[in-house]
């Protein structure tokens, strides 16, 4: 049973129709203890860095995720509840995030070195080009998704960086480090490539399940 995990920033409803399309079994709580017994969770998010992590430590969920990544189990976040697994976000002023995975989230220049602008934000579809082998992309041969975003992630942990895109910059669409995931992206919003990538981390708790 998945849990998602609801802290009233959250794209609750598409990320759950998702899960019911997979047939994947799921709940939506806000209750630790319900969370922490579940087999795997996913962090979604949209709307600002600063507001979510607030919420989040008001209502003590991030000290219950960081429990629940020690434990080994699968976590996967969304969107801003990628940004929110790293250290620091420029977003609203410098902003503490969960520190489970290492690097910075700032904002897109809007223009380039050249002096030429871009559009922020980064909206629409576009390319994903895969870094090296992770389960997470087990048996994927698509390579686009849909984006949404203002803000991206900043890493020296080039282990952590899976896939990325190019808008003027890289940018880290998909994630992981043991048993942590996260995409940029919307996988919910993403057509076919979405939902096998959805898939393949639900195949991961399955997987789990039968060690």
């Amino acid at each position: 049973m998945i849990g998602i995990i609801d802290y009233g920033m959250g794209n609750l409803f598409s990320v759950s129709k998702a899960l019911e399309r997979l047939n994947v079994p799921y709940f939506i709580s806000e209750n630790k203890a319900e969370l922490l017994a579940a087999d795997a969770l996913i962090l979604p998010g949209v709307g600002a860095f600063r507001d979510a992590i607030e919420r989040l430590n008001e209502s003590g969920l991030t000290e219950m995720v960081r429990n629940y990544v020690a434990s080994g189990k699968p976590l996967l976040g969304i969107c801003l509840g990628m940004q929110l697994l790293f250290e620091e976000s420029e977003e609203n002023g410098l902003t503490t995030g969960m520190g489970i995975l290492p690097g910075r989230v700032v904002r897109f220049a809007g223009h380039t070195k050249e002096g030429q602008s871009y559009k922020v934000p980064h909206m629409g579809w576009n390319k994903l080009h895969y870094l090296h082998p992770s389960p997470i992309l087990k048996d994927i041969t698509e390579n686009y998704v849909y984006f949404v975003h203002s803000y991206y992630v900043v890493t020296d942990g080039k282990d952590v960086v899976i896939a990325e895109a190019e808008y003027d910059v890289k940018v880290p669409a998909v994630v992981g480090r043991d048993n942590v995931y996260g995409m940029q992206f919307h996988p919910e919003k993403s057509s076919k490539l979405g939902m096998e990538l959805l898939r393949n981390f639900t195949q991961l708790v399955e997987e789990r399940e039968l060690v």
